[in-house]
């Protein structure tokens, strides 16, 4: 697969990156309320779990919009 250049997302950064950053946050926060005996049955118990998720499929994708094609980070691409 080829990465996205220095300061730019391509469409399969975009795609895998919020579904995997998305879903193991959710999936991990889900798990922990189970463990404690708890079912996410309202929002105020949901709430939490969701912005985590969001926040981390955000960080995945700054993440790959500072990082070059060859997988450095804050570096500009090589001539």
């Amino acid at each position: 697969m080829k990465n996205s250049k220095f300061f730019n997302v391509n469409w399969a950064d975009l795609g895998k990156g919020l579904l995997i950053a998305f879903l193991t946050a959710l999936l991990g926060g889900l798990l922990e309320l189970l463990q404690t005996g708890a079912l996410p049955t309202t929002w105020l118990a949901f709430q939490p779990i969701l912005e985590l998720s969001l926040a981390a499929a955000v960080s995945y994708l700054l993440k790959n919009l500072f990082t070059n094609s060859t997988g450095e980070i804050l570096k500009r691409e090589r001539l």
